[in-house]
């Protein structure tokens, strides 16, 4: 279907550079767009028997005073797909027109067609983003699985394959952090390059992208057999490096389990959003947090927060009060993160390791526990996470 906005927009540009009037009319001889505007919604009886014909036509001035609304010049169909859909016409002496008459209808079919495209690749988008929220915020009391399997499968998605949820979040520098003299972002235009990135490194047939809100994106990834998590990270981190290149755009990555099923895909999407929003909080500096590594902090953020305020308050009040406690809570944390291993907690803090014992007997003083105490260490890990997350 050709649009009236199209027609129009084609029409008046055409007729300015070849100089003479482009009409066109929809397949019922409508005009639709006409670089003279007040022949638009007339009746142009010579394009019905060229969409019949799907064969041009051109009327000198006598044939053109016995046809209605039609004046003199050359008639082409406008076909896509093997069908007429409406004409383009242009005004003036047939033989001078005629010369134009192949390249204004071949120009018109171009951007017919790329219309189409884009107007089906945005369906398709839409039905995308309608699909992925759906089984985001997925209820078996209100909807049925099966239900949500059908309309996957309309648009070629099969849910019962192994897939992982993946989910984006970028950020978009403040306009008054951006450097001087920087060209302001369109928005619209930043949101199709995010998708367009995602999409070249998720290009599996099977792999659902979509934004789900302003600034983020998910992915349902349909999982390869015998494909390692690295490699997914790997992908991940490809992704972030592209859309770090962008002016100022920064983004991170939240990763949840596989599934295989419209229940578990809403549970392994809530759990990437979750690894995002824990990760953030976490001492990993890494742009990409797996939920698998983040289970702990997912438990302890579903404490409420007056238990947490209570663990920390019973359990590190005296380090709190301490000018270095953010050095102290991290340094708890990286070992236990690592293994209760100086030599790792040491390079994952980035600091010497005579630092990390001299905070580790600081730590052992005021609490009175040593710190190979793993069970009084552990509460003290959960704790710091609790502070992290907003427990004091």
């Amino acid at each position: 279907m050709l649009s009236p906005s199209l027609a129009q927009e084609i029409a008046g540009d055409t007729s300015a550079v070849i100089g003479f009037n482009v009409l066109i009319t929809d397949a019922e001889g409508m005009v639709i767009g006409s670089g003279d505007s007040s022949r638009v919604g007339t009746f142009h009886e010579a394009s019905v028997e060229v969409v019949r014909t799907q064969e041009a036509a051109t009327h000198s001035a006598p044939e053109a005073q016995r046809l209605r609304g039609v004046r003199p010049g050359v008639t082409l169909p406008l076909v896509t797909d093997g069908r007429a859909v409406g004409t383009v016409g242009i005004t003036g002496t047939p033989a001078q027109v005629r010369r134009f008459g192949l390249l204004v209808k071949r120009q018109t079919e171009i951007l017919l067609r790329e219309s189409v495209m884009l107007r089906s690749r945005l369906l398709s988008e839409r039905a995308a983003e309608k699909l992925l929220a759906d089984i985001a915020a997925y209820d078996p009391q209100v909807v049925e699985g099966d239900f949500l399997l059908f309309r996957a499968a309309e648009l070629g998605f099969d849910l019962r394959l192994r897939r992982v949820a993946v989910a984006f979040e970028v950020t978009v520098p403040d306009p008054a952090a951006r450097r001087r003299g920087a060209p302001t972002q369109d928005m619209a235009l930043i949101r199709s390059e995010l998708l367009r990135s995602v999409r070249e490194v998720f290009a599996d047939p099977q792999d659902i992208v979509a934004g789900t809100a302003p600034g983020w994106i998910g992915v349902l990834h349909r999982l390869p057999a015998r494909r390692p998590t690295i490699a997914l990270v790997a992908d991940c981190r490809r992704v972030t490096d592209v859309i770090a290149a962008q002016d100022g755009l920064t983004a991170r990555v939240g990763i949840g389990e596989p599934a295989a099923s419209v229940s578990g895909l809403h549970d392994s999407y809530q759990d990437a959003c979750d690894a995002l929003r824990l990760g953030a909080r976490s001492t990993d500096d890494s742009p990409v947090h797996l939920i698998t590594d983040l289970r702990v902090h997912q438990v302890v953020a579903a404490v409420g927060q007056s238990a947490r305020r209570r663990l920390l308050d019973l359990t590190a009040a005296e380090l709190r009060a301490q000018p270095d406690w953010p050095a102290l809570r991290d340094t708890v944390t990286a070992w236990c993160e690592n293994g209760f291993s100086l030599v790792r907690a040491s390079a994952a803090l980035h600091i010497h390791r005579n630092t990390v014992v001299y905070r580790m007997q600081k730590i052992e003083q005021i609490t009175g526990r040593p710190m190979r105490d793993h069970r009084a260490t552990m509460a003290l890990y959960l704790a710091c996470l609790a502070d992290r997350l907003g427990g004091g």
